[in-house]
């Protein structure tokens, strides 16, 4: 979820409520000027903190999450976004034109991995493997391809080291793509069954003909 909707939320409801309280406060109630200001902030945070907490709330509950699990996979969600502008900034710092698609390949489907965790939080749970592992593999690889690739006169051995990291890039990148199937593994299941549905009526359709 993103963290201004319950700023948001608070800041539209407890708008209102203050002015309404003020208005109150000042003219029915004869309270002077700074005590009703003060009597409206207070039950214009009031309403913030209630407004802000029941949006929380809701997002946890459609989810089936709990405050713990929430915050332990914000924090690694938090983690691994460093993660992947550190693997950005090593993709974009290696000079081959060969390894183009490859680099925007990785980073493109690492990104949607990330997208859709931080979108709903359970989907983090498939991805396990991809935040744990894979996605540090990605990131330390990379960046030791492009320290040695940087350097402006290559050995043999780093010629050797280049090639096969670039052989183990590949298949980390057949790695993610899987870790991104299972993340969307039931939506794959839902569309199936949506289209055996759509064929089922099509066809009764055309029976009835």
């Amino acid at each position: 979820m993103n963290r201004l909707i319950p700023h948001v939320a608070g800041v539209f409801t407890a708008m209102p409520v203050m002015m309404t309280v003020w208005l109150i406060s000042f003219f029915p109630l004869s309270q002077p000027y700074l005590a009703a200001s003060g009597i409206s902030l207070l039950g214009g945070a009031l309403t913030y903190g209630t407004a802000a907490a029941i949006v929380h709330a809701r997002y946890l509950k459609k989810h089936e999450l709990t405050r713990s699990e929430y915050r332990y996979i914000q924090k690694n969600l938090k983690e691994a976004k460093r993660k992947i502008n550190r693997l950005s900034r090593a993709l974009f710092s290696i000079r081959s034109i060969s390894l183009l698609k490859q680099r925007v390949d990785l980073l493109r489907v690492v990104r949607k991995i990330y997208r859709l965790a931080e979108k709903d939080p359970q989907r983090f749970y498939r991805a396990e493997p991809f935040f744990y592992k894979h996605l540090d593999s990605a990131v330390e690889l990379t960046e030791r391809y492009a320290f040695l690739s940087a350097q402006p006169k290559k050995s043999d051995e780093i010629h050797s080291s280049l090639k096969e990291s670039n052989r183990t890039l590949k298949e980390l990148l057949y790695t993610i793509e899987q870790d991104l199937y299972h993340v969307l593994s039931d939506d794959i299941s839902q569309l199936h069954f949506e289209l055996d549905v759509a064929k089922q009526s099509i066809n009764q359709a055309k029976d009835l003909k």
